[in-house]
């Protein structure tokens, strides 16, 4: 008769997984990626080495997993920014990324800029590519708007998600700055970028 695992040992393997991916998720926010090794995460989560290769094929689908969960809620702060017109939901949304960043350089660092396996790499292509789409949003909001320029909003949304993450790999890997000036200085560049021109004034002299 084969075996069939019960609603108990389901538990059990569900309980093991979850203690697994908490210990990776905690490591990867101590050290970063390169801190990761597999035996390493296993003695955090407190079992054997093999145990987390029943769970997860190799490192790069454990991390892969690992990405989901510590950048979906990344996302989801910048999803639920709604409030204003575009430019202060845009400039909201720059000091969102940027001081949650700068509120955990180590996590920050390894899901922005730190080399990783093939499999997490695809990963961090799918959330830049979910950060555009949210900026693209309010991008053609004001467009039709008026408040912005005629632009192409896919375009720019992904030069914007591109900066900032390139902006912050000196300022993550020194840990010292000052985010005030970070955040108005990445607001202005962005803005100016995609903000109408108001028309010239006459004079009248």
């Amino acid at each position: 008769m084969p075996y069939r695992p019960t609603e108990r040992t389901r538990a059990h393997a569900a309980a093991v997984r979850e203690r697994i991916l908490a210990a990776a998720l905690d490591q990867l926010a101590e050290g970063g990626y390169a801190s990761a090794a597999v035996v390493r995460v296993a003695e955090r989560a407190g079992v054997a080495t093999g145990t987390v290769y029943r769970h997860f094929q190799s490192k790069g689908d454990l991390f892969a997993e690992v990405f989901r969960r510590a950048s979906q809620p990344e996302l989801d702060v910048l999803a639920a920014i709604a409030a204003g017109s575009a430019g202060e939901r845009v400039a909201a949304m720059v000091e969102a990324f940027v001081r949650r960043a700068l509120a955990a350089p180590v996590r920050a660092y390894a899901l922005i800029a730190e080399p990783v396996d093939p499999a997490v790499e695809a990963e961090r292509l799918t959330f830049r590519r979910a950060y555009a789409d949210l900026f693209e949003r309010a991008l053609h909001d004001g467009i039709r708007a008026g408040e912005l320029r005629a632009l192409d909003a896919d375009l720019a949304a992904a030069a914007v998600v591109g900066a900032l993450a390139e902006a912050l790999v000196g300022p993550l890997a020194r840990r010292q700055t000052d985010p005030d000036a970070l955040v108005a200085g990445l607001q202005s560049f962005v803005l100016s970028a995609v903000r109408a021109e108001e028309p010239a004034r006459a004079d009248h002299r």
